[in-house]
Order: C-alpha cells, then sequence, then structure tokens
C-alpha cells in the first residue's frame, strides 16, 4: 500500500500535469527555443510571508545539461549496482535511482563559493559536484583511479566544496553547520547545503544543529530529502509529525515537489538569497521517491509493492517529466536525447571497465594523505611492529 506521502504526492504531480509545458517561450533559432518558463509546482511554507518563484526559466543549454547530469546518474548508479552483484563492490552501496533531480537542481542554483555534505547516498553528489564517472566507478571498486584512489568506496566521495559522503547516520548535519561557520568567518558570502533523509530526521544532533545555526544566523541549508521510507519503515510509522520543513521550529522552512528538477532550483536560490541576507538558516523537505532498496542488500520489495515502485515510475519519474518539458517547449529534440542517451551509456560502460581493471594502490599508500598537516610521519599498522609511513600523494582539498 502507497504510505499517506506517496499518495499525497502522486495526486498532486497529476493535479499538476498541466504545469509540465510552458506557458511562455523565449527567442527562437532555426526553428528551437532558445529558452522557456515554466511553473514552478506548489510549495508549503513555514514561517515565511513570501514562496520561492512561481515561474522558471529554462535555456537550451541548462536544459540539455539538465537532462545529461539525470541520466547520467541514472545510468551510473544502475552499473554500480550490477557491479555490486559481481560482487565488484565491497561493503556498503546505497543507489540514489529517482533522487537525481534533488541534486541537479540544487547543483543548478549553486555558486562556485557554496558546498555541499551529505549522507552515503553521495555517487550522485559526487558527480554533480565536480567528480568525474571514471573517479566515482573506480572508487566503488576500490581502485586507484577513485577519488579517494580507492580508499573511501561507497560512502566516502569528495571534491572541491563537497565534504562528502558520510557513513553516521546524520552525522553530516552538524558538520554542515560547521561548514557554514566556517564560511561566515571567512566571510566568502557562501552557504552551506546539508542534505539527510528522512530516516535521519528524528536524531538528536539535527535539532542540536538547527539552534546553533539559528543562534548564530548561519548560512545553512538543511535538507531533508524525504523519499518516504527510512530503510524499510515508512515515514507514517517512523515519526509522529511527517511535516519534515517545520521541524526547525523557530527555523523557517519549505516543502518542495523534488521531482521537479526546476521546483527545485528555483528553491535552492531564494535559499541563496535569504542566507546571504544575513536571515539565517533554513530547513526544507524535498519530496523524493527512491527505486532501489535502502541499500543493495535491500530488496525494496517486503515493505512496499512492485506496482508501488511502478506507479511512480509512470508518473512521477523525474527524468520523464523534465524530457516531456523541455520536449515541448522546443528546447531540445527527442533525436538529440536519444543522442545523449547513447553517449551516456557510452560514457558509463567506459568508467565500468575502468573500475573493472584499474589497478589497486600498494599497501604501503593505505597511510598517505591521512593529515593535512602531520606532526608524527610513522603511523601504526595491524600492530606496532607494522607501521607505515605518511605520504603526501594527492592534492589537498577544502583545506581552510
Amino acid at each position: 500500500m502507497l504510505s499517506k506521502l506517496i499518495k499525497n504526492a502522486l495526486k498532486q504531480g497529476q493535479t499538476n500535469q498541466r504545469a509540465l509545458a510552458p506557458f511562455m517561450t523565449g527567442v527562437r533559432k532555426a526553428g528551437m527555443a532558445t529558452e522557456a518558463t515554466f511553473e514552478t509546482r506548489p510549495y508549503k511554507l513555514h514561517r515565511l510571508e513570501e514562496a520561492p518563484a512561481a515561474q522558471a526559466t529554462c535555456t537550451r543549454d541548462e536544459a540539455i545539461l539538465f537532462y545529461t547530469q539525470m541520466q547520467m546518474i541514472r545510468r551510473m548508479e544502475s552499473a554500480a549496482g550490477n557491479l555490486y552483484k559481481e560482487k565488484a563492490v565491497r561493503g556498503f552501496c546505497h543507489l540514489y535511482s529517482g533522487q537525481e533531480a534533488i541534486c541537479v537542481g540544487i547543483k543548478g542554483a549553486l555558486r562556485p563559493q557554496d558546498s555541499v555534505i551529505t549522507a552515503y547516498r553521495d555517487h550522485g553528489w559526487a558527480y554533480v559536484m565536480g567528480c568525474t564517472v571514471n573517479s566515482v566507478m573506480a572508487e566503488l571498486t576500490g581502485r586507484s583511479q577513485g577519488m579517494s584512489r580507492g580508499k573511501g568506496g561507497s560512502m566516502h566521495m569528495y571534491t572541491k566544496n563537497f565534504y562528502g559522503g558520510n557513513g553516521i547516520v546524520g552525522a553530516q548535519v552538524p558538520v554542515g553547520a560547521g561548514v557554514a561557520l566556517a564560511n561566515k568567518y571567512l566571510d566568502n558570502n557562501g552557504i552551506c547545503v546539508a542534505l539527510y533523509g528522512d530516516g535521519a530526521a528524528n536524531q538528536g544532533q539535527l535539532f542540536e544543529a538547527y539552534n546553533m545555526a539559528k543562534l548564530m544566523d548561519l548560512p545553512a541549508v538543511f535538507i531533508c530529502e524525504n523519499n518516504g521510507y527510512g530503510m524499510g519503515t515508512s515515514v507514517d510509522r517512523a515519526s509522529a509529525s511527517t511535516s519534515y520543513y517545520t521541524r526547525g521550529d523557530y527555523v523557517p522552512g519549505i516543502w518542495i515537489d523534488g521531482m521537479d528538477v526546476l521546483s527545485v532550483r528555483e528553491a535552492l536560490k531564494y535559499c541563496i538569497d535569504h542566507c546571504t541576507s544575513g536571515k539565517g538558516p533554513l530547513v526544507l523537505e524535498v519530496v523524493t521517491y527512491r527505486y532501489s532498496g535502502h541499500s543493495m542488500s535491500d530488496p525494496g520489495t517486503s515493505y512496499r509493492t512492485r506496482d508501488e515502485i511502478q506507479e511512480v515510475r509512470q508518473t512521477r519519474d523525474p527524468i520523464m517529466l523534465f524530457k516531456e518539458k523541455i520536449v515541448s517547449a522546443d528546447l531540445a529534440t527527442t533525436e538529440e536525447l536519444k543522442k545523449i542517451d547513447i553517449d551516456v551509456r557510452k560514457e558509463i560502460d567506459e568508467a565500468v571497465k575502468v573500475a573493472k581493471t584499474d589497478k589497486e594502490i600498494a599497501v604501503q599508500e593505505l597511510a598517505a594523505d591521512i593529515y593535512s598537516n602531520p606532526l608524527e610521519t610513522t603511523i601504526r599498522g595491524t600492530t606496532p611492529f607494522d607501521p607505515y609511513t605518511h605520504q603526501r600523494i594527492s592534492k589537498i582539498i577544502n583545506l581552510h
């Protein structure tokens, strides 16, 4: 049976199908529109008088970029799942399939000085923040071309202004508040986006982070990616209040349809204006859906039906909805998008080859890049008699 959350989201999506069509198109060139304006999905507000923009303008270049990014993430996660089944990926592996519009929409609004930190469902985030597909796939299989040289794996991916990938449920949220404090201290006008799932939303450390962020009016945006289930437990059974955007109490909040990439982007533009004008933090709830189980060890069908998953795929899939938008607005043709699909598939196939055949790092490199400024360069191994020597191999990122 569909949870109340999913039922409401589906109902709202079906009611607003007309919003998929643009109500205004921009200048045309060679028969194609160079930009189009769409209605965003309705927002819900908490302690706010003004909502994010009711209209979103999307250029042709942005449309192609967003579609490519979402398709790349979808294909990348499918490949990651297959590698896990082949036992090429060890440990945990959490897939982002179905939630692509969130990271793509948020990244579409972020500026170079803005930062992101998320939980362990981070492959798509690593990609949009600047990691190559090769480096993501190679990291999953523990190979040297991984962005952490194969030492971090699925949960630990990092790049400029991207702080991971964190394996402890909810722990990234107070760290995100700390990154926001650093931005404020450095006076760089940047914000920090800290994401967590509905399953982590009841963690006490989140509320401590809200409190400190509000006390200091930090430029922090706390985002609950509400996909309806915390592991195998629906939000209706796990939370007395499922209005996660109101959970900040004294912190203003916004509810967003996370299956619409442009609605997500406009909401983040609003958040940037809010935070950089000294108004302090915000709590967002972005309603979405994950097609896979919580992790690869979870088939995802013991607590929900296959019909439920199929219903969302057919009516609310973020890639499908965006494709319909941009094709109907003449921002792209079906043939162009098919070409993108083929190119994406080729790039993923090449990345899988690298992930399977690239070399692993030497054992002595396990102690490399642990510290930015090591006071002691001898690192204990499995016993005191098998030490390692600290090495600097990779360039330090996000050093303040």
